[in-house]
């Protein structure tokens, strides 16, 4: 058995955000990963963070939260939306003191440029692989605090005893063991589930673990059919173009080379909600204004220098799979599938209905992102919501006491594992991976409606079916990559009902979720959250609309850009 106060599950920004507070804090931390934490899917982000640092006169914390509300459709709860815009400045200063290289002004101070649906220019970046320059400086705190990371540990269950989270199972790669780690407190951050589509900007790790996990723990989900749509993915591999590209003023360009966003967006034209904007390009494609299925990026005005500059990982990823320079090539690009804004329930501390058991991160729905998260506020979230998840599971584990170990829960994973290895002639898990991932792009996109949902449905019970009958080529114990990829589609299978059901049972359009036949926002029945329980492996979700979202000043408004 592995034992510490606090276990982090998932080494991105939020994992090791809350790894090293909660050591700063005092406490004997560690972080379970399936994966090198440097290689998590967090080094992918792009284009920045946001913050209201003061360097303009135009913004404040109180702009930015009303940016955070009208672009999430009015759904996002407003104290946590406040707490986060409140604390963004400070976090970035924590950064900026950790040796964190953010791109500069002349003058000296951070640089921050324009995203969608922000009221003013407070993106802060580092060219545009900001991601990785906050990942890397995050590890360094790690090896700082010597913080004990076990890599190449895939978590497979929750270990909840008289009611409060006691750790979780994990399956050791190495020695094809499964282990019993033991804590106080657990912290998800174990990020996205991009991959329950066939088309994502998320990395092949981002497959729901965390969300599973806790689901199947008796965790609601929450407002999962809330799928956000990235505008700018290249056609040819789903691989993300940052907004960082529109934020420097790039255009978005139909096969008549139009600028077509302000038709849509007569303000801010490609700078937009990503929302308005991946709706604005379908229409366009769906009418015949595209250049086969897809639309064009142009930088080409930028310049030379602007771009390598600013932009030399979005020229060099185009180069790479088009074949086209962006100097001197629009790039075709389309929606792709690129963020979670629902996911495991919790309070504006991480704190889910469990004691002892938090999530941070796009693993977690606090709500700070609701109906459509805002660009930059990504990165923002792991880092705050990192921070205080861990300051708030320091203070639980001093007032916990002690908890008891589940070698009950080892024990039925033990059993369960031992089944799944025990079984011969199934299906394989990369097709039923491919069928949840048909299901979910054919039915459950940008536009939806009851037909399509009621469709999906019926598709993922019968991935439901299959999945319960995988079975693995690969009966060895070490380093059992094809055992790691059926428990992966599992999480999957699991998260995907969540999703389809909460689109089909929500009869509006909010945000991400655009439905053809509701094509208004209805205020009077949905200004609610979405609850999604898990019923067991053989039955549908169960949804429940009790929680509603939290008001504090802002009061819903039609919603234009």
């Amino acid at each position: 058995m592995i034992k510490h106060d606090i276990v982090v599950i998932g080494g991105g920004l939020a994992g090791m955000r809350a790894a090293v507070e909660a050591a700063e804090r005092g406490a004997d931390v560690a972080i379970v990963s399936k994966m090198h934490p440097v290689r998590s899917h967090s080094g992918a982000a792009q284009g920045g963070i946001n913050a209201a640092l003061g360097n303009r006169e135009d913004d404040s914390p109180e702009n930015h939260a009303f940016d955070c509300v009208k672009g999430s459709d009015y759904l996002g709860d407003q104290d946590a939306i406040e707490a986060m815009t409140a604390d963004a400045p400070k976090q970035i200063v924590w950064l900026e003191h950790r040796g964190c290289i953010f791109s500069r002004l002349p003058d000296g101070r951070i640089a921050q440029r324009p995203f969608g649906g922000a009221g003013s220019p407070r993106t802060c970046y580092s060219a545009d692989v900001t991601g990785l320059v906050i990942l890397h400086t995050l590890w360094e705190q790690l090896e700082r605090f010597g913080v004990k990371v076990y890599e190449e540990f895939f978590a497979t269950a929750l270990c909840v005893e008289d009611g409060v989270g006691t750790g979780v199972v994990a399956y050791n790669m190495r020695t094809g063991a499964l282990e019993l780690v033991h804590a106080k407190a657990t912290i998800f951050a174990t990020g996205g589930l991009g991959r329950v589509y066939a088309k994502t900007t998320n990395g092949y790790a981002s497959t729901g673990d965390g969300m599973a996990i806790a689901y199947r723990a008796g965790i609601p989900l929450m407002d999962m059919e809330f799928v956000q749509f990235h505008p700018t993915s290249l056609k040819e591999n789903g691989v993300l173009l940052s907004e960082a590209a529109r934020g420097e003023g790039a255009y978005l360009l139909n096969k008549d080379g139009e600028r077509f966003m302000f038709k849509y967006a007569p303000n801010k034209g490609e700078l937009a909600s990503r929302d308005v904007v991946s709706r604005a390009e379908w229409t366009e494609i769906l009418a015949g204004r595209g250049i086969d299925g897809c639309v064009l990026l142009d930088l080409r005005h930028l310049g030379r220098e602007k771009i390598l500059e600013r932009l030399p990982q979005i020229r060099e990823l185009a180069l790479d799979a088009t074949g086209k320079d962006a100097i001197d090539s629009p790039i075709p690009i389309l929606p792709g599938m690129h963020y979670a804004m629902g996911g495991i329930e919790t309070d504006k501390f991480g704190a889910t209905r469990i004691p002892g058991v938090y999530a941070a991160g796009e693993v977690a729905c606090v709500s700070v992102h609701g109906a459509n998260r805002l660009g930059g506020n990504s990165l923002l979230e792991t880092i705050v919501f990192g921070h205080r998840s861990a300051e708030h599971a320091t203070n639980y584990i001093r007032s916990a006491g002690n908890v008891r170990p589940s070698e009950r829960t080892l024990k039925a994973e033990h059993d369960r594992i031992a089944e799944i290895l025990s079984r011969k002639g199934g299906e394989r898990h990369s097709g039923v991976r491919k069928a949840a991932n048909k299901a979910m792009s054919d039915h459950a996109f940008i536009f939806r409606n009851e037909a399509e949902l009621t469709a999906g449905m019926e598709a993922l019970r019968a991935v439901r079916a299959a999945a319960a009958t995988m079975t693995v080529a690969d009966k060895s114990k070490t380093f059992n990559t094809d055992l790691v990829g059926l428990l992966e589609t599992e999480f999957l299978v699991d998260v995907a009902q969540p999703i389809m059901l909460g689109a089909l049972n929500r009869q509006e359009s909010r945000g991400a979720q655009s439905r053809t036949d509701y094509p208004e926002r209805n205020d009077a029945e949905w200004m609610k959250h979405t609850l999604m329980r898990y019923q067991g492996k053989t039955a549908d979700p169960v949804a429940d609309y009790s929680r509603k979202v939290t008001f504090t000043k802002y009061e819903p408004q039609v919603r234009t850009y």
